[in-house]
């Protein structure tokens, strides 16, 4: 479909009739609530079969895959906008699960890496980037999938977006059937007590909340609508901070002849319009709600864009590379959970590893639907100790996702391979290093 005023329109349009549809089908089906696929993967997986590289039954316009690189640069806009920053408080337990998800995310960058070096280049001939297809789709997960898929397009690897929204998928389906399986594994073995399906809240498995009193608010008004709607400001707000880095990289690109990712400068934008605002009485009128509320609709949309714009074509000619890639990542996962959680996790030490699990292969909301199967109470605290243990992880995420893809375009793939592992497995050792681990006797 060629490209027009009113293509927008007719994209935005089609992607939302696919969300409501995924939104129903999440509602209905029993299988996408055993699942637990999001409402954005099915209505992705719809566009996919039913769009322009499949039947061509949806009218998308040729624009499809382009906007995923415009929705991640709005992601990360939000991000300075929208957590709190610091840290807070460590304790030992707490300084081993951070060492734990340190370790899950770098070894996929630097594993993946190695093996991408070692073996799917001299045998496959596949671009030193394809090692980075682990982690940008299952550490990740689909946003950092764009990014990193994104910048590679852009430098010339025109697989690289098909390629990376795959293995977000494939993450994303492996984190629930695995962890499923998981949980399992644990009841049997009696680490955990794991609920039925039907034990779980009916809003996680259906998608909708019925119960007026179970509904939050997803954000605050901080102005009169007289004035300006209040969702408009914070719309305003990340729509300005989004085209400003824009507007950067492009004084960048003509001042010095060098290309950097519109979504990177967004981040970094972002903190300085956040560090100039906190300043002022103007940062009292932002909403940290709304505003993570908008990057999770950018999130949503941006998953239905990428999927249904994944060419099946480059992905059946990489098929074997990426199931060497998946299956090595598999069995790196499988060993930290079997292996590792039990001797560094203090206290409920599976429901933090499935935690983790979940969150290692793409999705945090994966994380938590896991968790309630095996702890519906949240007793084992996991997720207030994730909040303060993933802190020191955070940039350390940025920092891949931005830079690694850039490393590996400058030629200096061998530098990320051997700098992230190494990182990894410091991170790895330090429990055991400074006697964080918990006694043998305890160890499954």
């Amino acid at each position: 479909m060629e490209y027009t005023p009113w293509s927008l329109l007719v994209d935005a349009g089609l992607i939302g009739a696919l969300l409501l549809v995924g939104t129903m089908i999440r509602r209905w089906v029993r299988l996408a609530q055993r699942l637990m696929l999001p409402a954005s993967v099915i209505a992705g997986f719809l566009g996919l079969a039913l769009g322009p590289n499949v039947l061509g039954v949806l009218p998308f316009s040729d624009e499809l895959d382009t906007y995923a690189s415009v929705l991640i640069a709005v992601i990360f806009a939000c991000l300075p906008l929208g957590d709190e920053l610091g840290l807070r408080g460590f304790g030992r337990g707490t300084a081993s699960f951070s060492a734990y998800s340190m370790a899950m995310y770098t070894l996929q960058v630097g594993l993946g890496m190695l093996l991408a070096l070692l073996l799917l280049g001299p045998v496959f001939g596949t671009p030193d980037g394809f090692g980075l297809l682990l982690f940008a789709g299952w550490a990740g997960g689909f946003g950092s999938a764009a990014a990193v898929g994104t910048t590679f397009q852009e430098a010339g690897w025109v697989e690289a977006n098909s390629l990376a929204f795959t293995s977000a998928t494939i993450g994303l389906l492996t984190g629930v059937i695995g962890g499923i399986a998981w949980a399992n594994w644990a009841a049997r073995r009696g680490h955990t007590r794991l609920g039925a399906l039907t034990d779980m809240p009916e809003a996680m498995r259906s998608g909708l909340v019925r119960d007026p009193e179970e509904r939050t608010a997803i954000g605050v008004g901080t102005t009169s609508p007289s004035a300006i709607e209040p969702l408009g400001l914070q719309v305003g707000l990340v729509a300005a901070v989004t085209a400003a880095a824009y507007g950067v990289g492009e004084a960048i690109s003509a001042l010095i002849d060098l290309e950097l990712p519109t979504f990177v400068l967004a981040f970094v934008v972002g903190l300085l319009v956040r560090a100039a605002l906190e300043r002022t009485p103007a940062w009292s009128y932002t909403d940290s709600r709304t505003i993570k509320s908008l990057s999770g609709v950018s999130t949503d949309v941006l998953i239905v864009c990428g999927i249904a714009s994944i060419v099946p074509r480059f992905v059946a000619d990489a098929w074997l590379p990426l199931t060497i890639l998946f299956v090595v990542g598999l069995a790196f996962l499988l060993a930290m959970v079997r292996w590792v959680a039990p001797r560094v996790m203090h206290g409920a030490w599976f429901e933090k590893a499935l935690f983790t699990w979940g969150w290692a292969t793409g999705s945090v909301a994966t994380s938590i639907a896991l968790l309630r199967m095996v702890d519906p109470d949240l007793d084992s605290r996991t997720l207030e100790d994730f909040g303060l243990a993933y802190l020191p992880v955070v940039p350390v995420e940025t920092a891949s996702v931005a830079l690694t893809p850039l490393i590996v375009i400058a030629g200096l793939g061998w530098a990320v391979g051997a700098g992230w592992t190494t990182f990894g497995l410091i991170a790895l050792a330090l429990p055991f290093v400074l006697g964080w681990t918990r006694t043998r006797s305890t160890t499954p």
